[in-house]
C-alpha cells in the first residue's frame, strides 16, 4: 500500500523544492541559476573549489550583466548578494541595525562559540563595549615588547636557513610565529612553536580552522539549539578542553599569586574583578582572540612574502626602506619606527586587497529590509553575503587587479575610489576589533624576514597558487610555500 505513495510524495518533494529555487524571482530580483536541491553550493560542498573563489566570480559576473544585486541559494535556502558598492555600504554602515549579526553557530552548551564574532544583539552590543579598549593604541603598545621578543627569535631562526642553505616553508613559519605571539600576549604562555614543531598550541590552531566541510556545512544549514543538544560542537571536544583548562588554570594561578601581566588575559581578568565578565566568557573571548590571530595574521604575512620573491624590485624598495627608518632610530625595532615605515604600510594593505584573510562577510538580516532605490524586499532570518574579495578585485577600483602593485595605495590613488573598496576588516560598528594588533603582528614579521635578508620563490612552490578549498575561515593557499633566503 505503501507503494502507491510513493510517487506521490516524490512529485510533491520536487515540486517543493522547485517552488523554494524560485523565492527570488517570485520577489522580482535576477537570481543565478540554482541546481535542484543543491542551488548554488555544490560545487563548495562537494569541496571541488572554495567558496572563497566562488563569491569573487559570482560577484564580477554580476556586476559584468550591469546587475547591482541578486539572489542565490544554499541547498535550498535563499541568500541575498549585493554588489553596488553603495548597497554594500549602506548594509555595513548606514542599516546596519537591520544586519547587525553574523548569524553565526554559538550555544551556551558550546563555551568557546560564545565569543564576540558570534553572539548577537544586546549581548553583543554590551560585551564590545568592555572588550574595545583592551584593543586601544594603548594597550597594544603595552605589549610591543612581547611581540618584538618573538621577532627577535624569528629572525634568528631566519639566520639559520640562511646560513645553512636551506629553503624555508614561510607559511608554516608564520603559522608558529603567530602562535607564539598569541600564546605570549593572549595567555602568558610560551609556546615556543617556532623552536618545536610539535606544539600543541599550532595543533589546535589548525584544528579550530580546519573542521571539515561537512561540519561547517551541518553548523550554517541547522539551528545552533538543535545541534548543541545533539553534541555537536563548532570546535572538537580536544580543541574547547585545551583552551577551558588554558585559561582557567592561568585565571587561578594569577589570582592565587597576585600575579600581573601586560596582555590580553589580564585585561579580562580586571573585568572579572570588576564583575563584569564570567570565567565562560573569558575563556571563549580568549578562544577568538587566539583564533581570530593565528590564521589571519600568519596568511597575510605568508602572501605578502610570496609577492615579494616574485617582485624582486618591490623586495628591495622596502629593504632600503625598513633600514633607513632604523637607522633614524639608532637600530632599535621601537612602535614608532613600524609606524613611520609607509612603503611597509602600502605593502600590507595591498596584500590585504589581493588576499582578504575574510574573503566574504557573513550577516542575517533583523528585520524585513527594502533595498533603498529597489522594490527588493529582504526578509528577516535571510542570510546576506557581501563578497569581500569580488570588491577587491574589481577593475573598476583598482586597474590591473590581478597585479600586485602597492601604490593602489597611494594618497592619489585612493581618492579615486569609495572607501568601501576596501573592507579587509570589515566595515562599520561589527568591524574587526583586533585590526591593530594584526597588523602590528604582520608588519614586524615583515621587518624581521627582510631586513637583511633576500627571499626568492624555491621550486618546490607550486605556481601558479591554488586556493585550498577546505580553508573555510580564511584565505589560504592549497600547499606549502617554500623560499630561499640569503643574507643581504
Amino acid at each position: 500500500m505503501l507503494l502507491v505513495y510513493i510517487p506521490l510524495v516524490s512529485l510533491v518533494f520536487v515540486i517543493y523544492v522547485k517552488w523554494r529555487l524560485n523565492y527570488w524571482k517570485r520577489r522580482g530580483l535576477f537570481q543565478l541559476d540554482p541546481e535542484f536541491f543543491f542551488g548554488n553550493t555544490r560545487n563548495e560542498v562537494l569541496g571541488s573549489v572554495s567558496k572563497f573563489e566562488v563569491f569573487r566570480d559570482r560577484y564580477l559576473y554580476i556586476k559584468s550583466v550591469n546587475r547591482k544585486q541578486c539572489g542565490m541559494y544554499a541547498f535550498l535556502d535563499p541568500w541575498y548578494l549585493p554588489v553596488d558598492h553603495q548597497i554594500i555600504k549602506n548594509i555595513l554602515q548606514r542599516d546596519f541595525s537591520y544586519f547587525e549579526n553574523h548569524g553565526m553557530y554559538h550555544h551556551e552548551k558550546d563555551i568557546v562559540s560564545m565569543n564576540l564574532f558570534n553572539i548577537e544583539g544586546e549581548a553583543w552590543k554590551q560585551l564590545r563595549v568592555k572588550l574595545t579598549p583592551s584593543f586601544s593604541s594603548l594597550k597594544i603598545k603595552t605589549m610591543f615588547q612581547i611581540l618584538l621578543d618573538k621577532t627577535t627569535i624569528l629572525e634568528k631562526i631566519i639566520h639559520s636557513y640562511s646560513s645553512e642553505n636551506e629553503p624555508i616553508n614561510i607559511k608554516d613559519m608564520m603559522r608558529r610565529f603567530t602562535s607564539d605571539v598569541i600564546a605570549s600576549c593572549g595567555f602568558g604562555v610560551e609556546a615556543n612553536s617556532m623552536e618545536d614543531p610539535d606544539n600543541e598550541f599550532t595543533r589546535v590552531g589548525m584544528e579550530a580552522f580546519y573542521p571539515g566541510l561537512l561540519k561547517f556545512f551541518l553548523i550554517e544549514t541547522f539551528p545552533a539549539g538543535l545541534l548543541a543538544n545533539l553534541g555537536l560542537r563548532s570546535n572538537g571536544y580536544k580543541t574547547s578542553k585545551f583552551f577551558s583548562d588554558l585559561v582557567t588554570q592561568t585565571l587561578q594561578y594569577r589570582e592565587k599569586n597576585s600575579i600581573s601581566r601586560s596582555d590580553f588575559l589580564q585585561l579580562l581578568l580586571e573585568l572579572k574583578r570588576n564583575k563584569t565578565m564570567t570565567d565562560n566568557e573569558i575563556i571563549a573571548q580568549c578562544f577568538i582572540f587566539f583564533i581570530a590571530g593565528f590564521e589571519t595574521s600568519s596568511t597575510t604575512a605568508m602572501f605578502a612574502m610570496l609577492e615579494l620573491a616574485q617582485n624582486e624590485g618591490i623586495q628591495n624598495k622596502l629593504r632600503d626602506e625598513i633600514r633607513s627608518v632604523l637607522g633614524k632610530h639608532g637600530g632599535d625595532l621601537c612602535c614608532d619606527a613600524v609606524m613611520e615605515m609607509e612603503y611597509l604600510d602600502k605593502i600590507v594593505n595591498e596584500t590585504l586587497r589581493k588576499f582578504p584573510p575574510g574573503a566574504v562577510i557573513p550577516r542575517r538580516c533583523t528585520k524585513t529590509y527594502k533595498v533603498p532605490g529597489t522594490e527588493v524586499v529582504i526578509e528577516k532570518g535571510t542570510r546576506v553575503i557581501i563578497p569581500v574579495w569580488g570588491l577587491h578585485r574589481d577593475p573598476e577600483f583598482y586597474p590591473n587587479p590581478e597585479e600586485f602593485n602597492p601604490e593602489n595605495f597611494s594618497t592619489e590613488n585612493k581618492a579615486k575610489r569609495p572607501d568601501i573598496a576596501y573592507i579587509p576588516f570589515g566595515e562599520g560598528p561589527r568591524m574587526c576589533i583586533g585590526l591593530r594588533f594584526g597588523v602590528l603582528q604582520t608588519k614586524l614579521a615583515l621587518i624581521a624576514l627582510l631586513r637583511n635578508f633576500k627571499h626568492t620563490l624555491n621550486s618546490r612552490t607550486k605556481t601558479p597558487i591554488e586556493i585550498d578549498p577546505e580553508a573555510i575561515f580564511v584565505l589560504n593557499i592549497k600547499g606549502d610555500v617554500w623560499l630561499n633566503v640569503s643574507k643581504v
